[in-house]
């Protein structure tokens, strides 16, 4: 039953018990002091009543006896005069002696004589003793010693509310408390309904606001979220409730942002796609265009016709398995399938070996070949099959696109915990509508012209082979040519 209320109800419930049992509680406070109070101040009136009737009236005969009908005559006298007191003589061990109470009405023949020294020892008030009209009861009272020569006879014992004073008292407590009880309930409904209308102010209307936003996740789930991103947060939060809208809010943006990114990534995706299949099929259909030409004339060519043919044939072949290549090792990158083998190897001889692959091509192009290296490097943790696809790649692709008799400068330095590295060249360098793709999935929408300027997938394999040793790779601008740099940690 609870679990299906709401919110508000729940601290209405929860501030309403509380409320009545605060109120209960003062309740029960104010009337066990009341009753503390007037009987302290009974007892504190009329704490010589015992002492005075000792001495002013005979309670015991000329041999120290007790006349229990004179006795009884004298109370019933006493109890007139003052109808709230009840009179017993009781023995020095505490026994009734003589009352003057009606039959029936006594309901013990003994009292506790303790209370009674303690009464007239002078303790703290009020001192409750024994009532004889009652088994377990206890009242105030006041007492007496009786002595005839010296010697203790007994007790003057004197219950200061009698029978007919505890029937008014009730009657008059009853009254009082209905009319407590009625005013407690009205304090209880103003005071709850004060508290609830704060707590709907700060608490349940902040809740339910956030409530409403995030309300619409389920069923429209993207523009709920963007809704809730465009929101402001509040600049200095208070209190939980707006924390936790700032956070909601700080989730939402991160989420449609997180959103935007993957609708990029997958029209990217669908872009790549596109253009691959437009670059593998260019080759292809050459490729099925000559061997078709071969398979239907091949009686009516000329030798020469035959090895051109097959030539070109032949070069689309490789171009389509270069692409299938990479396309290949780029998913193998981007999903995992390819780890980097660790070991520690000098860096300078790798470039070494690796621009030694390039002597012929850079001596039949009649380039400059600068290489900037210091003598001592540290070693590095790496791959040494990655590091050196990725200077490979930098290196043939500056020695494609260098005119004859250009230059390419390779420069190696360290620079804190990073191992720079260098690659650039003078030929025409990146266009500008180019750069902010350069390292990113080629998109149809580009220009062809640009896309086979720039080859395959060389420089998105790079990338990624340089993100797994937690690395990168970026385009500087430079006056002439274009300059890469990539760094690798120590």
């Amino acid at each position: 039953m609870i679990r299906r209320l709401t919110l508000s109800q729940r601290l209405t419930l929860v501030f309403t018990a509380i409320l009545l049992l605060c109120a209960a509680a003062a309740c029960g406070v104010q009337l066990y002091s009341s009753s503390q109070y007037g009987n302290a101040m009974v007892q504190r009136l009329s704490a010589g009543l015992a002492q005075q009737i000792v001495r002013s009236e005979p309670l015991l005969d000329g041999g120290g006896q007790v006349n229990r009908q004179t006795l009884k005559t004298l109370f019933d006298r006493l109890m007139t005069l003052n109808p709230s007191v009840e009179l017993y003589l009781i023995s020095p061990e505490g026994q009734l002696l003589a009352d003057a109470a009606p039959p029936g009405h006594l309901k013990r023949q003994r009292v506790d004589i303790a209370p009674l020294q303690t009464f007239l020892a002078g303790s703290v008030w009020p001192v409750y003793g024994d009532d004889p009209r009652s088994l377990d009861k206890q009242k105030v009272f006041s007492v007496a010693p009786i002595r005839l020569d010296g010697e203790l006879r007994g007790y003057l014992y004197i219950i200061l509310q009698g029978e007919e004073l505890n029937a008014l008292a009730d009657a008059a407590w009853q009254k009082a408390l209905w009319s407590a009880l009625l005013w407690t309930l009205l304090l209880v409904a103003l005071f709850g309904l004060l508290a609830g209308m704060l707590v709907w102010f700060w608490v349940t209307r902040p809740v339910k606001q956030l409530t409403a936003d995030v309300s619409g996740l389920e069923q429209d789930s993207i523009s709920a979220i963007k809704q809730l991103a465009l929101q402001p947060p509040e600049p200095q939060p208070g209190n939980e409730v707006a924390v936790l809208r700032n956070t909601f809010i700080e989730l939402a943006r991160k989420i449609a942002c997180q959103w935007d990114q993957l609708a990029d990534s997958d029209r990217q995706r669908r872009e790549f796609i596109a253009n691959i299949s437009h670059d593998l099929r260019t080759p292809l259909t050459s490729l099925l265009g000559y061997l078709e030409t071969l398979s239907m004339k091949a009686e009516t060519l000329s030798p020469e016709d035959n090895r051109q043919y097959l030539a070109i044939a032949l070069r689309q072949g490789h171009k389509v398995r270069h692409l299938s290549q990479q396309l290949f090792e780029l998913a193998r990158l981007e999903h995992g399938g390819i780890k980097p083998q660790l070991e520690r190897f000098a860096i300078g001889e790798l470039i070494q070996d690796v621009a030694q692959k390039f002597d012929l091509t850079i001596e039949t192009r009649q380039l400059h070949l600068q290489v900037d290296m210091p003598h001592s490097l540290p070693l590095i943790n790496a791959d040494v099959s990655m590091i050196e696809r990725v200077v490979t790649n930098l290196l043939d692709n500056a020695v494609r696109h260098t005119p004859q008799g250009g230059t390419i400068r390779l420069r190696v330095w360290q620079e804190n915990t990073q191992l720079q590295v260098e690659v650039a060249d003078s030929g025409p360098g990146v266009e500008a509508a180019m750069r902010e793709q350069l390292f990113q999935r080629p998109s149809a929408l580009s220009q062809k012209a640009s896309r086979e300027a720039r080859g395959g997938l060389g420089l998105l394999i790079v990338r990624r082979m340089l993100e797994l040793h937690g690395g990168g790779i970026r385009l500087m601008d430079a006056a002439s040519g274009a300059c890469f740099r990539f760094f690798v940690p120590l």
